[in-house]
């Protein structure tokens, strides 16, 4: 039987995560094979990761990166089961470290097959479900590149990237000022081209039934629709909401007195739950 140190123990539990009790059973099993009882620990992860596949992991934590001359971002959500995981600091750092990553891949499925440390992403995400315990996965995953990229991060719940037209003086504040309206306001586009015509046609007919319902006439039906779908436009889409800093201007007119030739050109948003 190998003689299996505090010291190894201790090597096997910094490499991987595991609890100490864990790792001292990985070695013994492994004979003192450091390699074999990381693959032991992995396995253990898989096992684990099976056993919880169908659970809903709905906790966990949201970050937003930006890259160093402000042309990308990514943010992404790094998902548990229970929101005493989400909160834990080596889980909130293996997150930022996979958002940090996921700033060289345009897509969540070439982040989870990257390197890491030795391992692809997917695999340390299975590995980190056998050490924690519960389901553990990459939820959200969304890039935004721009000629300025800001970014907005709420109570680790809710993520978002806004770009710019320019990199102007007051750019950065301004990003993050209309990145944290899209945190706060969930508007489901942009603008009135990025709404879905689906979206419009059904919102067109709600709001007919209820005209219908206070006894409005057909002939009337169609013209008072159309403010009905304006305001939704105003409620909905960024550019048109009223600025939260500010209720007399909308996003729009906030954006131009930083500078009058700005405009946003895209945002996205992530959220837990």
């Amino acid at each position: 039987m190998a003689n299996i140190t505090a010291a190894d123990v201790n090597k096997l539990r910094t490499a991987t995560g595991a609890g100490m009790m864990d790792c001292k059973k990985a070695l013994v099993e492994a004979e003192g094979d450091f390699d074999k009882a990381i693959e032991i620990l992995r396995k253990k992860g898989q096992k684990v990761a099976a056993n919880r596949s169908d659970r809903e992991s709905t906790e966990g934590a949201a970050i937003a990166v930006i890259n160093a001359d402000n042309t990308a971002g990514v943010a992404i959500t790094l998902n548990c089961e229970t929101d005493f995981v989400g909160k834990n600091e080596s889980f909130v750092k293996l997150a930022t470290d996979l958002a940090n990553q996921a700033l060289n891949f345009a897509t969540k499925e070439e982040l989870l097959a990257s390197d890491f440390n030795g391992i692809t992403v997917a695999e340390k995400l299975i590995e980190q479900t056998g050490v924690i315990g519960e389901k553990i996965e990459i939820g959200a995953f969304e890039r935004l590149e721009g000629a300025f990229v800001g970014s907005y991060v709420h109570a680790g719940k809710i993520a978002t990237l806004v770009s710019l037209s320019a990199n102007v003086e007051g750019a950065e504040e301004a990003a993050k000022n209309v990145a944290m309206q899209a945190a706060a306001m969930n508007p489901i586009a942009l603008n009135e081209a990025g709404v879905d015509a689906a979206i419009i046609e059904k919102e067109i007919e709600i709001a007919k039934e209820q005209l219908r319902a206070e006894g409005k006439p057909e002939a009337m039906l169609d013209n008072i629709s159309k403010g009905k779908i304006q305001r939704f436009y105003k409620d909905n889409t960024l550019v048109n909401q009223d600025y939260i800093k500010d209720g007399s201007m909308s996003v729009a007119a906030y954006i131009k007195s930083v500078d009058g030739n700005l405009t946003i050109t895209g945002f996205q948003r992530v959220a837990l739950g």
